[in-house]
Formats: structure tokens, C-alpha cells, sequence
């Protein structure tokens, strides 16, 4: 699946198939939900999982809990605007 097939299958219902959590999380957070996103990573303890966290800390206005996670996820607060960081999550993720 690459990135253009990711963002379509928002349109669906139900995210594809196997989807690893954290980009099963982006789905649901490009749904609009934000909670069932939260849930998902909300005690994933992997890099990749802890990142999606930080970025829906972020969106949620937390800023200071967004930090926490991006530094447990070994990086920096990603600067630009949420949806390039959702993108830039989703394209990374997918090339795994």
C-alpha cells in the first residue's frame, strides 16, 4: 500500500486489513476519532508508536505531553503543520 492508497482508505468504514497499530491509529485519526486513535498507542511502547502518540498530543492541544512523547520516541517536536506531520507519519510507516 502506499501513501495515496492509505489516505483513500479513509473513506471506508473499517481501516485495511493488518495494519500495524500505529498507522491504524492515523486511520482512525484521519476519521476523526480521535479517542479510538489515542487508545491504540496509548501504552505502545515502540518508536513508531510513541511517535503517533505525540502527534495526537499535539493535535489535542497538549503540548507539554506532546513533548514528552516525541522525546520517548527519540525525536525532536516536529514543527510543521499537523497534517504535513501526519503525512510525513504515514509515509514513513508505510516504507517500513
Amino acid at each position: 500500500m502506499n501513501a495515496n492508497e492509505f489516505r483513500n482508505s479513509v473513506n471506508n468504514q473499517f481501516p485495511p486489513d493488518g495494519l500495524p497499530i500505529p498507522l491504524a491509529a492515523l486511520w482512525w485519526d484521519a476519521k476523526g476519532d480521535w479517542t479510538q486513535a489515542h487508545g491504540m498507542v496509548d501504552e505502545l511502547e515502540t518508536s513508531e508508536g510513541m511517535a503517533v502518540h505525540a502527534y495526537l498530543h499535539r493535535k489535542e492541544g497538549s503540548l507539554s505531553n506532546a513533548d514528552y512523547w516525541y522525546a520517548r520516541a527519540g525525536r525532536k517536536h516536529h514543527r510543521s503543520n499537523l497534517d504535513e506531520e501526519w503525512n510525513a507519519l504515514v509515509s514513513s510507516l508505510l516504507s517500513k
